[in-house]
């Protein structure tokens, strides 16, 4: 199964910038350009995907889009079909026509493993068609979502047809993953803090377990992942602390100091601190 998925990668994978981009190249960070709203998921949704989303791209003009790892799974209607945009280390560079709009559904911690029938290490920073995951099955789905004649319609269609696929699959919770996710999410972010000693002490995991229940729910370590939510908490206080110093920031989320906040922001979302804090006020 991983040769499988390694190879289709060679096709999927962006470019993937070391460090900040400049001038007519640069990436606008994703939820910065358009429209961006997330919504409850159709009741029979819920007990697989936290939320169903849309990204509407402005007419005019295509967009370079920079979107970090915010340690999940989606499943995406994006350029007329349907795709698995795998669990991401670094950020993706996604081009994006003039006018476009992108639909997901974001996993529930854990459960893209039920609906994929592999674990999420196996698709780390990837995009690859559902089809490579449901055959002929996605294939139908897509036309059938393609059909739709609007915008609103594509969306209705796009989770009524998920919807469908849950009465064939087990809707019990993975439990520890979203456990997991939560405590990470939410721990004493102080430096020094290890997360893994965290987790160990609340869960009564051994380290080999927690890495390995780690790895098959998010793709990668509790470090990994600690590192992305961490940094999803510096956007999510940059869209409301208009104004905010960077080192006032970087303390309060559990840098190190400001020079730690700048190394991850350009090693997660490809931009320096400054442009993050510029087009989130923008």
């Amino acid at each position: 199964m991983k040769r499988r998925f390694a190879s289709l990668n060679e096709d999927s994978r962006q470019h993937r910038p070391f460090g900040p981009m400049h001038g007519a190249d640069a990436p606008i960070l994703s939820q910065a350009a358009g429209g961006y709203s997330e919504h409850a998921p159709q009741a029979a949704l819920r007990p697989h995907f936290t939320c169903a989303w849309r990204h509407e791209i402005p007419a005019g003009r295509d967009c370079t889009l920079s979107v970090p790892p915010d340690g999940c799974i989606d499943l995406q209607w994006v350029n007329g079909a349907l795709r698995i945009a795998g669990p991401d280390r670094e950020p993706n560079i996604e081009h994006l026509p003039a006018g476009s709009t992108v639909f997901g559904l974001r996993f529930q911690a854990g459960s893209a493993a039920r609906w994929l029938r592999i674990p999420a290490s196996d698709i780390v920073d990837q995009r690859l068609p559902l089809e490579a995951f449901w055959g002929t099955e996605a294939r139908y789905i897509g036309n059938w979502i393609g059909g739709a004649r609007t915008t609103e319609d594509i969306a209705n269609r796009f989770e009524l047809a998920m919807a469908r696929k849950t009465a064939a699959l087990d809707e019990d919770p993975d439990a520890a993953a979203r456990l997991i996710f939560r405590l990470v999410e939410e721990a004493d972010r102080r430096p020094g803090t290890e997360i893994i000693d965290l987790l160990r002490d609340r869960l009564g995991m051994s380290e080999r377990t927690l890495r390995r229940k780690c790895h098959a729910a998010f793709g990668y370590g509790p470090k990994m992942l600690d590192r992305i939510l961490r940094f999803q908490r510096f956007l999510k206080i940059s869209r409301s602390d208009d104004g905010a110093p960077l080192a006032g920031l970087a303390g309060e989320i559990g840098y190190a100091d400001q020079a730690h906040l700048s190394r991850e922001t350009r090693r997660l979302a490809g931009l320096t601190p400054g442009a993050v804090l510029t087009q989130v006020a923008g």
